[in-house]
């Protein structure tokens, strides 16, 4: 059995993301090194950003989910903010079981920190760069992204209608 050739559009895809692992590896690391001497590294900063932007406090699985992540993973992730003091758990109306998760003040205040130092880390990164490129990727990317979660939801095809 031969291995299948890919289109000219798979083959740049699958260039695209190799690009995007290494870009998560050195946004990784420059956010670890921003933020470090704060008690955050970048899965911190990740999970705390995502319920600080939120305009109401979510439960674990829903902060999971709007970042596309596992629910365990991000569990793990906001254990730890809890016992740096920089989240609690607060009971939730909607659901027993799913407490919300919630900034302290001192989660507040490393947000805070986190984001004085991105923003002019931001702006020399972005220094030179086109804002509309930047918006076409962006687009780019949530649209790569509905396709391979819609893909992941499609129901298999029969056997026999596969060719």
């Amino acid at each position: 059995m031969s291995t299948p050739s890919p289109t000219p559009a798979a083959a740049a895809l699958t260039e695209l993301f190799l690009e995007i692992f290494r870009l998560n590896g050195v946004l990784l690391g420059e956010g670890d090194r921003l933020v470090g001497d704060i008690g955050l590294t970048s899965a911190r900063w990740q999970v705390m950003g995502a319920a600080a932007l939120s305009p109401m406090p979510l439960p674990v699985a829903a902060i999971a989910r709007n970042m596309g992540l596992t629910r365990q993973a991000v569990q793990r992730v906001a254990n730890d903010l809890e016992q740096a003091g920089f989240v609690r758990f607060a009971s939730n109306p909607h659901h027993q079981r799913a407490k919300l998760m919630v900034l302290t003040a001192s989660g507040t205040a490393a947000h805070r920190a986190a984001i004085a130092r991105q923003v002019p880390w931001a702006n020399r990164t972005a220094a030179g760069l086109d804002p509309r490129r930047i918006r076409a990727a962006k687009i780019m990317l949530r649209m790569i992204a509905h396709r391979i979660d819609d893909n992941a939801h499609a129901k298999p095809q029969p056997r026999e209608q596969r060719k």
